[in-house]
């Protein structure tokens, strides 16, 4: 099923590398300040929540920058360059930027399980299996994303014709599905939370959330630059507390959070949103009633099971979208966990 898959594992693996070479890791110095980083999704509420309640800086961190990404893997090319010392992002990027380009990061807590799904246009989509009819359009992000991974999981759960749908997928960044999902140019999308859930403002419905499609799957991580680890322990000690406080927080107030989720993805400073289309995110209306919904749809937590971390290592392997073998104990570093 996947040999045109590996066939082209050698392009993705370059793309990689490519875009997360920038600045020589070795130029990279440890600066009194720790510079954080997000996604620009409600995958990193614990995150928004932290600072909006100013406890960075009760637990001790001085945070230098709090910079925001489009996708998870703009933001493993931060840490590539080592413009980002922490960062609140998807756990597949963090395994593409620790096996394929050997950045030296380490996952230290989780923040969220699932957070994707597929959406569709009910006139013309009704059941998984019409995602292999020839001509329908599907937008998915560009290939070695989380989103393409779970496109390829949907592949292999309902039996699909890898072939077909793979003709039928139309690659582009979260926003511009939407654009396109309200010019009525795309049948059916696979995007992150909270983007699919704003399709459903534009008359899409969820026909797959993550729990169906990979049950268990770890959504987001935290992860540090494993100099950090070394060199400033308490920091990334500080950085697990103050993520718990935050998810704890989260699941007791979940319609404040979602308030202040609707205000940090509705007003991000354009200095520190890195993202080419960030016009057209901004026209987006991202209410607090949709982030409760999309919220809904996320299990946040902070623990990590590292058999899930192997069995999704062992698919991306399987892809071809991993260069160097990798074990989960290799990336994960969980003491301040427990």
């Amino acid at each position: 099923m996947h040999l045109k898959i590996v066939r082209i594992s050698k392009v993705v693996v370059a793309l990689w590398i490519f875009c997360l070479m920038g600045t020589p890791l070795g130029l990279c110095r440890e600066p009194s300040k720790l510079s954080v980083a997000v996604e620009f999704n409600d995958h990193a509420a614990c995150a928004y929540v932290a600072r909006e309640k100013g406890w960075f800086e009760q637990e001790g961190l001085k945070v230098s920058s709090f910079d925001c990404y489009l996708t998870g893997m703009g933001l493993a090319a931060a840490l590539a360059r080592g413009a980002v010392q922490a960062a609140y992002v998807c756990l597949i990027p963090a395994i593409n930027v620790y096996a394929n380009a050997g950045v030296p990061v380490k996952v230290i807590a989780g923040t969220h399980k699932y957070g994707y799904g597929l959406v569709v246009n009910p006139k013309k989509i009704r059941h998984v299996k019409d995602l292999q009819r020839p001509g329908v359009k599907i937008g998915c992000v560009r290939v070695g994303g989380v989103l393409d991974v779970i496109l390829h999981k949907t592949i292999d759960q309902y039996g699909l014709d890898e072939d077909i749908v793979l003709k039928n997928i139309h690659r582009m960044p979260p926003p511009v599905q939407l654009i396109n999902i309200r010019m009525e140019k795309l049948d059916a999308s696979f995007l992150p939370e909270q983007w699919a859930s704003m399709s459903e403002e534009l008359g899409f419905a969820t026909l797959l959330t993550a729990q169906d499609i990979w049950p268990g799957m770890q959504g987001s991580v935290l992860v540090v630059r494993e100099s950090i680890l070394k060199k400033h322990p308490r920091m990334a000690r500080g950085l697990v507390e103050v993520t718990r406080r935050a998810t704890e927080w989260i699941n007791l107030h979940k319609e404040e959070a979602a308030k202040i989720l609707a205000r940090e993805l509705s007003m991000v400073p354009e200095k520190n949103l890195h993202v080419s289309p960030g016009k057209i995110i901004r026209k987006l209306d991202i209410s607090s009633r949709t982030l409760l919904r999309s919220m809904k749809r996320l299990k946040y937590c902070n623990d990590i099971d590292p058999g899930m971390i192997q069995r999704t290592i062992d698919y991306m392997s399987q892809l071809g979208y991993l260069r160097n073998n990798l074990k989960a104990d290799d990336i994960l570093n969980l003491r301040f966990l427990k």
